[in-house]
């Protein structure tokens, strides 16, 4: 049986993956290795082209979340970046090292925001302005 925490929080993101409104989802597992550990993988397509790639391992250690590694890759529908978060250990003098974020052309300090979150802002950037239709694919 999954550790409640985790079952909570698999609930939460699925639910913030519902309430999209222009997005639909392309992959959406959730490898249950051991009560306490999973696996998150989402590929989620907005419809003006925007694509949100998550990936994550999260585990309850002392009755609490913890991430043990994680990339949420967001871009746009030519394949430009729009902004990545991750906590790959390449730019140690930002002062958030690990964690960190990019965006088109530079990195910045971040920390590692709350999935929920990071929906939210991939489906901001993927609204098409009111003076531009959704792209066709």
């Amino acid at each position: 049986m999954l550790h409640e925490r985790l079952a909570d929080y698999l609930a939460e993101v699925e639910g913030a993956v519902r309430a999209l409104a222009d997005g639909y989802v392309e992959r959406y597992e959730e490898e249950i290795l051991t009560p306490e550990r999973v696996n998150l993988r989402l590929r989620i397509r907005f419809a003006s082209g925007y694509l949100l790639e998550v990936s994550e391992a999260v585990v309850v250690a002392e009755d609490a979340l913890q991430t043990l590694g994680y990339r949420y890759h967001c871009q746009d529908g030519n394949q430009a970046l729009a902004f990545r978060y991750d906590d790959t250990p390449h730019f140690p003098n930002l002062a958030s090292f690990p964690h960190h974020k990019h965006v088109p052309d530079h990195v910045i300090a971040a920390a590692q925001p709350a999935l929920g979150r990071v929906i939210e802002e991939a489906a901001a950037l993927a609204r098409p302005l009111p003076d531009q239709p959704p792209r066709e694919n």
